[in-house]
């Protein structure tokens, strides 16, 4: 696998980072935990990019509880394409995640240990072949009881980012926030693309539709059946025009409640954010969401029982200032804290 490597973990802490490097046992287990460099010791624009300055491990997850793994594929992309280097500029855009997390009061690298586990092997052009290597490589994180936060890639990743999460805890509750369902059964009369990986894990029991729920699709369709067909396949859905007429509490009301006790795989399509904010992506939709509206929803989904993470459809080329990769290493620090609170 080609993947980041840091500088060996720091032991010193400090009012910044409390928690970095290689320090004491986990508490999921024995081992060592993982937290970032000290961006008072070591300046954030210095070393090698992984998210959040955290440490590169790879060869032992001992003592990890959330991994950040790059899934650098975009062979699934229909309109932009460029997805294979976003989990590169997100990891970039990261460097001013720091540990306390104000919104939630949450010393996030106290409570949980983290590292950058790489990106695990893709094949450019082969959708198939690369998916059986992305499940593979999942199932390694996975398998070790750790939680993977993923960082895309097109959407096409979800398909097989299922597959290994249901290998190891059977069906999952899908949240995705998304401009768009992803439930097509073919594009071009090819069954895999980044708008048809819904549809296949469905089919393929991946999912529990009575636990599943999309929200925030809009934008132009292709007829007026484009909203009922996830319906029809058992997922709740809340268009964008829904979701700002509820309000985003409300929305993750119906979230929870569509959830439940089952556990949860949420999906992050940057498009959910509207474009005025991250521009950077395949298909952008106007009429979307504001930063601010998806760090609020985002925070108020607390207390599912989260066991994997994504956020995907960073096209670099297409940012300004880096706008939309800043964006995705927020959410994904959102993420991190969802998964601290409960410590």
């Amino acid at each position: 696998m080609e993947q980041p490597t840091t500088p060996p973990p720091t032991t010193t802490a400090s009012a910044e980072s409390p928690v970095m490097g290689e320090l004491h046992s986990s508490a999921m287990g024995s081992g060592p935990r993982y937290g970032p460099a000290d961006s008072k010791v070591s300046p954030r624009f210095s070393g090698i990019r992984t998210y959040a300055r955290l440490p590169h491990v790879a060869d032992d997850l001992n003592g990890v509880d959330v991994a950040i793994v790059g899934i650098p594929f975009d062979t699934g992309g229909t309109y932009r394409v460029g997805a294979r280097f976003g989990p590169e500029h997100i990891r970039s855009a990261s460097a001013l995640m720091r540990p306390f997390h104000s919104g939630s009061g949450v010393a996030i690298f106290d409570q949980l240990s983290v590292v950058d586990y790489g990106d695990v092997p893709v094949v450019p052009g082969y959708v198939e072949e690369s998916q059986h290597r992305i499940a593979k490589g999942l199932l390694e994180v996975l398998g070790a009881g750790v939680i993977p936060i993923d960082l895309g890639g097109d959407h096409s990743i979800a398909l097989p980012e299922l597959r290994a999460v249901s290998e190891v805890h059977g069906k999952v509750a899908l949240v995705q926030l998304d401009s768009h369902s992803d439930t097509s059964e073919s594009y071009f009369d090819q069954p895999h693309t980044h708008g048809t990986p819904i549809y296949h894990s469905l089919k393929e029991g991946l999912i529990e539709p009575s636990r599943s729920i999309q929200v925030g699709l809009r934008g132009p369709v292709y007829s007026h059946r484009d909203y009922e067909i996830p319906r029809e396949m058992g997922l709740e859905v809340i268009t964008a025009a829904e979701a700002h007429e509820l309000g985003m509490a409300a929305v993750a009301e119906r979230i929870a409640a569509r959830v439940g006790d089952a556990k949860a795989f949420l999906s992050f399509d940057i498009d959910f954010i509207d474009p005025a904010f991250a521009p950077a992506t395949g298909t952008p939709e106007i009429g979307g969401f504001s930063t601010w509206e998806a760090q609020s929803l985002v925070r108020r989904l607390h207390g599912l029982r989260y066991v994997g993470f994504d956020v995907v459809e960073v096209i670099p080329a297409y940012d300004v200032a880096d706008n939309t990769s800043f964006v995705a290493a927020n959410i994904v620090y959102e993420f991190l804290a969802l998964l601290a609170r409960p410590r």
